[in-house]
């Protein structure tokens, strides 16, 4: 392990140290009965991952979520390169975009319900509304932020449209493009927790949802700790894997 990478792991490992002290200091204080202790949220996930009821509720949790985020990458970024390479596509579409970046889309989540009932369907519609338009303006923006002189320098070579797309735009804008997918990944994980809080309690959401209820707030806790852990993993493991394809970037 080098230097650097040694320093890195000390000062993550460090920043873990202190918030979880003061979450548990926080706790034993206490500065809310409904607060628990780290110590006391770790042993209640702890108790849930033994008896079973977390690794039944993220298979219910990840299935509209990896359905939702899937569909979204692919509809997402296609428009996304759409409209960065077509102006006719970017007039008719990026206002549309636009409006669903800016406006609370979690609110129409609720209404989701009304038109397609409580099912898997819904879940993964709630996912693909927050997902969608920050993939979809990534990618627009990374299309149309392809520097000008690679372009004029494919031309010069006799390059066609074509080839200028898929040898010099498409690698140009694949950074943004990845970084679209990390955040529609997170805004996934969003959509999937509200459509489980608010649509059908199932999963993790209904984990959350019962818990609360029944003022057991350690495995309350425990569970919206372990949702933020999972989504943390996972936009880790994307960006490793963009590091792995794109190293110069």
């Amino acid at each position: 392990m080098s230097d650097g990478t040694a320093r890195r792991a000390l000062w993550v490992g460090a920043s873990f140290v202190l918030v979880f002290g003061m979450w548990e200091w926080a706790g034993r204080w206490p500065i809310s009965p409904a607060f628990p202790s780290f110590s006391q949220t770790a042993l209640a996930l702890g108790h849930m991952a033994a008896d079973g009821s977390l690794v039944r509720a993220y298979a219910s949790t990840l299935q509209p979520l990896v359905i939702g985020v899937a569909i979204s990458a692919a509809l997402g970024v296609g428009a996304g390169v759409a409209m960065g390479l077509s102006r006719s596509v970017e007039w008719l579409t990026l206002p549309l975009f636009v409006i669903a970046q800016a406006a609370p889309m979690a609110a129409i989540i609720p209404m989701i319900t009304y038109v397609y009932g409580i099912g898997l369907t819904a879940k993964v519609l709630a996912v693909s509304v927050l997902a969608i338009p920050v993939i979809a303006m990534n990618s627009y923006k990374g299309i149309r932020n392809t520097s000008p002189s690679l372009l004029e320098m494919c031309r010069a070579f006799l390059g066609t449209r074509r080839q200028a797309v898929w040898k010099v735009v498409l690698p140009h804008a694949a950074g943004l493009i990845f970084v679209g997918l990390r955040l529609g990944v997170a805004m996934g994980f969003i959509g999937v927790v509200i459509a489980e809080l608010l649509i059908t309690p199932t999963g993790i959401g209904d984990l959350i949802t019962y818990h609360s209820s029944v003022a057991d707030y350690p495995k309350m806790f425990a569970a919206v700790a372990s949702i933020v852990a999972v989504a943390a993993t996972a936009l880790y493991l994307l960006e490793r894997l963009e590091r792995k394809l794109f190293p110069g970037d």
